[in-house]
């Protein structure tokens, strides 16, 4: 020990000598704290120092203070010059303390810093729970050190009690290394490391594209990125870089081709030699569910295209064939011996046998979507499941993946010898495999499949949340990018012509009262017409006055509508691009990537709309973090929760004429990271509550209920229906809103200013007011069903719904217990739902997760046999909250953005992947007719007419996309079949009949 108080060098028995530098084995500090060194309590560090040794590593302990102390800091930067490591380890704790937007520690070296837990979480607790750790551990190990844009590489060790000492009257605790975990750990940096040291013409990658079997037409669909166009832009800037990229298709529609064309993918020799490997455990739990591979069916949705060119299990160095043009042949497939390395198992790869040699195409078990562009191969992963439970099956923590997901992470990690993956596009299927929530086990999937891999996952920047999840359970390297550029919806040309009417009745007001009059019955006919007036929410004994008042209202609102004006490519902007931060934002995504490739450091950066006023996250191409949840929510998010609670609350009491006693909040993971909590402080606001917070740090420490005087209204009963992503992410918000629900229930009030503290009193216990699905779950549990369409009534929707919403949370660590039928009490006493949409640049007719909660709830209210409102609060202009029912937020959706020609003409830029936007519009706005009957048949018509009444569109999208015209087909028709439409032309049902026929005659070409 150096006798140093700020940090020094802890030389172990075996770490590295003096003259490292001389020495071209790469050299790895690990970063620990002083006070370990001084308790005798560094069993971790040694493990860990020795398993890096053993793979080829020159390991360095470095003890410290902490790293937001100058002398340490100054300390490790010069330790960290003169070592030039090749990757950093740090086990401390929280963040550098830089400032946002000044350059770290961290950023000056340059190189991947990937964080070890060494926590206080009792190694019984980790084994047993789903979350992993507990919440003081995931706020210190895990959420702020991404501020810093550490890897989090696991958990290396845990409290375990220390052998008795007969001298001591006390059992104490030390850190114990989980060995398999340092393991992990090693093999995780020796992989990055293989990456670096690997010339950029000899990398191989792969760059997987999101898939969604069960909602066809939309390969390669994220949210607000053209994701083919991207991973050509991706192919053209490595080849450029030095890799090697041969054949890249001349578009979109090519790039999806090839990928059909079939060829490559794993025997069952070859599978069950790889996954002999795997953890038993693991092995177990796949039989189970889908047999034994050799017996079981093959999971493969398009296994019945059989392959017929010769099978690859290299990346041929030269490129695929393409259509009429010879290429070289590919290298011969090789066995895995299964032989390790001192740098893990990743990428090792066999002897060449004569038997493998001679394999053919018909020897291949597992089939992969896959094509190869030099020594990059581009691939679709197999779904999770059987495709027609994808949706459900992704976020379903009890179902194993198929073997033919197990199959294809052994063919990218152990065949191909794959250096790195890059995930093009939020969100795929690996980061929600079955397994711990962070801090995961050898026993988790996400770990299973993946392997040890760097990943690269470039992630839309407005999507914190789901960013998190890659970045704690498969430890992505989560790159930001930017979201489609935005334009004003405008008006269409009957909606002119209502404004034109509107502006003269403005004019005339007060100057020609007959005129006027003439006008206002002109505006209001004109808009019944048309339509608009019902949208606009004007009913039949409304005096003229307040009609025009609303169709005026409702025009402005359509005007001030942000559409999309196309897709985001990543890495490019418009050649015409004037904003100069979207240039360099397309250059710094396409620097980013590069460099994350190259195994290099990348600067932090947070995430947020940038539409909704976070410049700060601009310029993207940055790892993306997350804000800090003890802060949360934030003195502003309070402000503006407050003013949009009580926005809905002059909506509800102008539609009700008096207070709601009882409503429902969504309360989901990404829009309370987006807002710093506006969701939650909209809850405490209606319960009578508010926050305090720690003037020193920002930090919430309790909770306030204010009195009656104050409040001035009735409290508000408030039951949070909190997503899974909310659960995982926020046990102590959890246990905020549980505590603020917990005092309210004991005030002595009266049952009409306080319904909660009244059921308190007759129940004798503090009613249970947050629930979401099962420990480990996702989703609203209506995905499945309505993905599958295989449903006869609402009601079997709103059942669905109920019984996932299975367990109440609560306590002081946010856990979960299992409280059947408590949450369909709740909804029978509800007023109404109320949806939180914070982020301008989407929509509710984007993603399946609106109509799957929104319906969902909708539907179960149909199941109780009540009524309640669903009110879909619109905060995307902070300065000025919305709230409107679901039949005008659709609408709203349908007329400014759907059916606008800015909005299509910019998809049909967009090839194949615009007609999926197309195709996703459709099967949004068709389930919000099912599942909440309050989606006028008008509105179908409309987007109908928009996409398959217009030729050019209707050809656009059979041509680009032949899947998507098909299932747009399809879901019309099952608006027809289900009464929900019912267009005046006799012709549709035979029209939509001849397109699905088309579209399935070009799939099969």
């Amino acid at each position: 020990m150096s006798g140093r108080t700020e940090g020094g060098r802890y030389r172990t028995e075996r770490s590295g000598g003096d003259n490292l530098s001389l020495d071209p084995t790469p050299v790895i500090p690990i970063l620990f704290y002083r006070s370990m060194l001084l308790a005798a309590d560094v069993a971790p560090i040694d493990a860990l120092v020795e398993a890096l040794r053993e793979r080829g590593m020159a390991p360095v302990p470095i003890f410290v203070s902490s790293l937001k102390d100058p002398a340490s800091l100054a300390f490790v930067e010069t330790a960290l010059a003169d070592l030039a490591p090749s990757a950093i380890v740090t086990a401390t704790a929280f963040a550098t303390g830089a400032e946002p937007g000044v350059e770290t520690l961290f950023d000056r070296a340059g190189v991947p810093v990937f964080q070890v837990i060494v926590a206080t979480t009792r190694r019984e607790a980790w084994a047993e729970s789903q979350r992993g750790l507990a919440p003081a551990d995931l706020a210190m190990h895990v959420v702020m050190p991404e501020l810093d844009g550490r890897i989090l590489a696991g958990a290396i060790a845990f409290k375990a009690e220390t052998e008795a000492d007969a001298a001591l009257t006390f059992k104490a605790f030390a850190n114990r290394p989980e060995p398999d975990r340092v393991a992990q750990v090693a093999d995780r940096i020796a992989a990055f490391s293989r990456l670096q040291r690997t010339p950029r013409a000899e990398r191989k990658i792969a760059v997987l594209i999101p898939d969604y079997p069960s909602a066809p037409g939309r390969t390669g669909y994220a949210v607000g990125l053209d994701v083919p166009a991207s991973v050509l832009a991706m192919l053209h800037d490595l080849r450029k870089q030095g890799y090697c990229v041969e054949g890249i298709p001349e578009n979109s529609r090519a790039l999806l081709d090839r990928l059909n064309v079939g060829g490559h993918g794993l025997s069952l020799e070859d599978y069950t030699l790889l996954s002999a490997d795997l953890p038993a455990e693991a092995r177990k739990s796949v039989e189970g569910a889908w047999g034994k591979a050799e017996v079981g069916i093959i999971d493969d949705p398009d296994v019945s295209r059989r392959p017929s060119s010769p099978c690859r299990d290299l990346l041929p160095v030269n490129g695929e064939k393409e259509a009429g043009r010879d290429a070289p042949a590919s290298p011969s497939p090789r066995h895995y011996t299964g032989r390790r390395s001192r740098q893990g198992d990743e990428g090792q790869r066999g002897d060449l046998s004569s038997e493998a040699q001679d394999r053919c195409s018909e020897d291949i078990r597992f089939p992969f979507r896959a094509a190869t562009f030099g020594n990059i191969i581009v691939a679709l992963a197999p779904d999770r499941g059987r495709s027609a439970d994808r949706r459900a099956d992704y976020h379903d923590p009890t179902l194993p993946p198929s073997h033919a997901l197990l199959a294809f992470g052994l063919w990218l990690r152990k065949s191909l010898g794959i250096h790195a993956i890059v995930h093009v596009g939020a969100h795929g299927t690996l980061e929600w495999l079955p397994g711990k929530t962070v801090a995961l086990s050898s026993a988790c999937f996400p770990e299973i499949v993946t392997g040890l891999l760097p990943v690269i996952y470039p992630f839309i920047v407005s999507n914190p949340g789901e960013a998190a999840q890659a970045k704690r359970r498969i430890a992505a390297v989560t790159l930001g990018h930017l979201p489609p550029p935005l334009a004003d919806a405008g008006l269409d040309e009957n909606q002119q012509k209502l404004e034109r009417l509107v502006d003269e009745y403005a004019q005339a007001d007060g100057l020609d009262r007959r005129r006027r009059d003439r006008l206002a019955k002109l505006i209001v006919e004109t808009a019944a017409k048309t339509g608009l007036a019902a949208e606009a929410g004007v009913a039949k004994t409304d005096a003229p006055d307040e009609a025009l008042r609303r169709i005026d209202a409702w025009l402005c609102d359509l005007k001030d509508f942000a559409i999309k004006d196309g897709l985001h490519v990543y890495g490019r902007a418009a050649d015409d691009e004037p904003d100069a931060i979207r240039r360099q934002s397309a250059a710094a995504e396409r620097g980013a990537l590069i460099a994350a490739l190259d195994g290099r450091h990348i600067t932090a950066g947070p995430a947020g709309a940038p539409a909704r006023g976070r410049t700060d996250v601009l310029p993207t191409g940055r790892n993306l973090f997350t804000a800090d949840p003890r802060t949360m929510p934030t003195p502003t998010a309070f402000d503006l929760g407050r003013a949009a609670a009580g926005e809905m609350l002059r909506r509800y009491l102008q539609d009700h004429g008096d207070w709601p006693r009882s409503l429902v909040i969504d309360l989901w993971g990404s829009a309370s990271l987006r807002t710093g909590g506006e969701e939650i402080a909209q809850g405490l606001f209606l319960m009578g509550c508010r926050p305090q917070w720690d003037s020193a740090t920002g930090r919430v420490t309790g909770i306030e209920v204010l009195p009656p005087a104050t409040v001035g209204r009735p409290r508000v009963d408030v039951t949070w229906r909190i997503s899974g992503l909310f659960r995982d992410m926020f046990p102590t918000q959890i246990a905020l809103i549980d505590a603020a629900a917990a005092a309210v229930a004991t005030r002595d009030e009266e049952a009409s200013e306080n319904p909660l503290a009244a059921e308190a009193r007759v129940t004798g216990k503090a009613p249970s007011r947050i629930f979401g699905s099962s420990p480990g779950t996702y989703g609203a549990g209506t995905e499945d069903m309505l993905a599958r369409g295989d449903w006869q009534t609402r009601e079997e929707i709103g059942r669905a719904y109920l019984e996932a919403t299975s367990h109440a949370y609560g306590g002081a660590g946010g856990e979960g217990i299992a409280a059947p039928g408590a949450f369909a009490a709740r909804i029978a006493e509800a007023d109404l739902l109320v949806h939180t949409g914070d982020d301008p640049g989407r929509d509710i007719l984007e993603g399946s997760a609106d109509v799957a909660f929104i319906g969902g709830f909708s539907a179960a209210l149909a199941a109780l046999g009540k009524n309640a409102d669903v009110i879909v609060l619109d905060t995307t202009d902070p300065a000025r909250p919305r709230p409107r029912s679901i039949t005008e937020a659709v609408a709203r959706v349908v007329r400014a953005r759907a059916t606008n020609p800015r909005f299509i003409d910019g998809q049909m830029r967009h090839g194949p992947r615009g007609a999926s936007e197309f195709a996703e519009t459709v099967d949004r706005l068709v389930g919000f007719a099912e599942t909440t009957n309050a989606i006028p048949g008008a509105l179908i018509e409309a987007v109908h007419d928009a996409y398959l009444g217009n030729e050019k569109v209707r050809a656009f999208i059979l041509r680009e996309n032949p899947a998507a015209a098909k299932v747009i087909a399809e879901r019309f028709a099952s608006a027809r079949r289900r009464g929900l439409w019912h267009p005046l032309r006799n012709s549709i049902d035979d029209d939509l009949a001849a397109l699905i026929a088309e579209a399935q005659a070009l799939e099969a070409a």
